[in-house]
């Protein structure tokens, strides 16, 4: 879904949730609807997500591109090639690479890799990334060795939000971690301490 894919920027889950059952109780999750909406009003729908306003923007530059370039369909978007339609997406306000993908991945069914906070904390914790390292960096390990299928793809998506979300959080829980034997960061955490 591209509103979830906006709404997810800097928030949780469960508070995008509550923004798109807002959305989605004024029948107001197609392209043409979010258009239609006036901005105090779609802010209002998505303040549960946080950034209101910039998001509300957001989706309504994404509505706008979706009615201009595919009619509002936007099961056409997955016919445009992967690389195009990713740098087209760019070019909308508020689209980054995260998000870009997100949509590429999820409902274009495109065979992208989405690198999110999750993944790149994971590469870091594990030293196969530098902490501060390039988005494409991040992409390309995992891209690198995996097969291109986006099948694959989402579900190591998924896998790494939840090893994020239950283990590998800002403040990891490694005595517990299924890597701990390949994790450097998690062999040190749970180490003896010298006496």
């Amino acid at each position: 879904m591209m509103v979830g894919a906006v709404l997810t920027q800097a928030a949780s889950w469960t508070n995008v949730e509550k923004a798109i059952a807002n959305l989605k109780g004024v029948n107001a999750l197609s392209p043409k609807a979010l258009r239609v909406l006036g901005d105090d009003e779609l802010a209002r729908l998505v303040y549960p997500s946080g950034y209101y306003n910039a998001k509300a923007r957001k989706l309504k530059a994404l509505a706008e591109f979706i009615g201009a370039k595919f009619d509002d369909d936007i099961g056409s978007m997955a016919h445009v090639e992967t690389g195009i339609m990713r740098a087209q997406l760019l070019q909308v306000y508020g689209i980054g690479e995260e998000t870009a993908d997100d949509i590429l991945l999820y409902p274009l069914g495109k065979p992208v890799f989405v690198i999110d906070t999750y993944a790149r904390r994971l590469l870091h914790r594990l030293g196969l990334a530098p902490e501060a390292g390039s988005y494409a960096l991040y992409q390309n390990l995992f891209i690198r060795h995996l097969a291109e299928d986006r099948e694959l793809y989402s579900e190591y998506h998924a896998l790494i939000v939840r090893h994020g979300r239950e283990t590998c959080q800002k403040r990891p829980v490694c005595s517990g971690c299924c890597l701990l034997d390949v994790c450097p960061t998690g062999q040190a955490a749970v180490a003896p301490s010298p006496t």
